[in-house]
């Protein structure tokens, strides 16, 4: 079974960045619900650029970060989205509601202010 891995970056626009590796499943989803719980005011861009697959407890995950950034007006974006996890999006229709840039550069110049 293999693990989670995050690297949380600040980027110099003031967005937190968490950058994951490896599957977002219901078994790895804590640690990070527990770290994106922590980045209370800085827009929040995920890098799920080494993320193979999720499951729906990972997908639920994301949504909720999602929700919480939209309640506290924060910005919010996801990069590096692999195929399989964008066939994930499409089927649970969610994918017009996460937004997803094409690079990190990309979800920053949308969610912070210069």
């Amino acid at each position: 079974m293999e693990d989670l891995k995050i690297e949380v970056l600040d980027s110099p626009s003031g967005a937190r960045i968490f950058k994951l590796s490896g599957p977002l499943t219901i078994r790895t989803l804590f640690d990070f619900q527990d770290a994106a719980r922590r980045a209370i005011s800085q827009p929040v861009i995920l890098d799920l650029g080494g993320v193979p697959y999720m499951d729906s407890a990972g997908l639920g995950c994301v949504i909720s970060v999602f929700t919480s950034c939209q309640r506290e007006k924060r910005g919010f974006g996801i990069v590096g989205v692999a195929d399989r996890i964008r066939t994930l999006f499409q089927i649970t229709h969610v994918d017009g509601l996460l937004p997803c840039f094409a690079s990190t550069e990309a979800a920053e110049a949308a969610n912070t202010k210069p």
